[in-house]
């Protein structure tokens, strides 16, 4: 009796050994991926159909903004009801892996990435760069009779009360990333007074990192700071936006995939890990209008956009930042977000 229960053992764990690292058979029937998708709708919908249309393996994605989509993988830990977590900062990634929410998978595509943009034990990988900027709608600036701004200095003086809307570090992983690359330029007491003082012309903070272009797209503000995409697309379709990269420095975010741990999808999310860093999973990113900077050196980006390579950006420890995030959000909510 006892040797036949050790042998059930030996055999169910066999079992889960083999169901953990799937086989070639679950590659060939790769059919299905469920995605929580921190990218913005419209561009996850331009990237998943991408995919879908290169392999036949058919997407669906739930859009949440990065805490509340992490907040639902913690919640949903080793049972999770997607297989892969698509965009977010990676330090929202290195968050994941830290928790035991998400597995590691390489590949040859992992292999070829630039360090800079991977877990060395491949638990993440960048899949696209954006730059923080402010879009001013010219119009609504004008209307406001207030000059067109250059810096990071500028937006504290009185001429711009009311008219700045800015994501909450609260909710939304754009916000991080401009609270971040302000400590970094700035020191961290010295950012923290510096965002008090800014709060005073802060019309509204939105939930969604996107949502200040929503704001200055139909001039409800003139100036929104966020990530460029929306406002390049502004741009390429004749609307009065400006963009400014504020001249001391900016952040710069390079969201991040991962696989869920237990992802019921196993072979289907390798496959999509693969394509999302290759060349045409790559240049998807031009083809397709997304604005995003790919990755990969040789890959292809709209001409409206100027090369990333003479962009200011503000490099971030994301070690570093993973570990104070929560310290760093309560102080924001506690001298920023309650200062008059």
């Amino acid at each position: 009796m006892k040797k036949l229960s050790v042998a059930v053992l030996v055999l169910f764990l066999s079992f889960v050994a083999v169901f953990a690292q799937g086989t070639k058979e679950d590659g060939a029937a790769a059919k299905e991926l469920i995605v929580y998708a921190s990218v913005d709708e419209a561009n996850a919908v331009k990237i998943l159909d991408a995919f879908t249309a290169e392999t036949g393996i058919k997407t669906s994605f739930v859009q949440l903004s990065s805490g509340p989509a992490l907040t639902r993988i913690q919640a949903e830990a080793g049972r999770p009801q997607a297989d892969v977590w698509l965009g977010a900062p990676s330090d929202n990634h290195v968050t994941a892996k830290n928790a035991g929410l998400t597995m590691p998978y390489k590949g040859d595509a992992f292999e070829a990435l630039g360090a800079e943009f991977k877990d060395p034990d491949g638990y993440w990988r960048g899949f696209y760069m954006n730059p923080l900027c402010f879009g001013v709608n010219t119009v609504a600036l004008a209307k406001a009779g207030a000059a067109m701004p250059t810096s990071w200095a500028d937006l504290l003086k009185p001429e711009y009360k009311g008219l700045i809307q800015a994501p909450t570090p609260q909710s939304a992983g754009t916000a991080k990333i401009m609270l971040y690359s302000l400590v970094e330029m700035m020191g961290e007491d010295a950012a923290f007074e510096y965002m008090a003082r800014l709060n005073k012309n802060i019309q509204t903070y939105t939930s969604s990192g996107t949502g200040p272009s929503k704001g200055v797209n139909v001039g409800d503000c003139a100036i929104g700071i966020q990530f460029s995409p929306a406002f390049f697309q502004m741009q390429a379709n004749g609307q009065p936006i400006e963009i400014v990269f504020p001249k001391e420095g900016f952040g710069f975010e390079f969201p991040a995939a991962s696989i869920l741990s237990g992802a019921k999808n196993y072979e289907a999310a390798k496959i999509f890990m693969d394509w999302l860093v290759s060349k045409k999973g790559q240049d998807v990113l031009e083809s397709t209008g997304t604005y995003f900077y790919p990755v990969i050196d040789d890959a292809k980006i709209d001409p409206i956009m100027p090369a990333f390579s003479t962009l200011n950006v503000v490099p971030i420890d994301l070690a570093y930042y993973s570990e104070n995030y929560s310290r760093l959000v309560e102080r924001w909510v506690n001298e920023v977000l309650s200062a008059k």
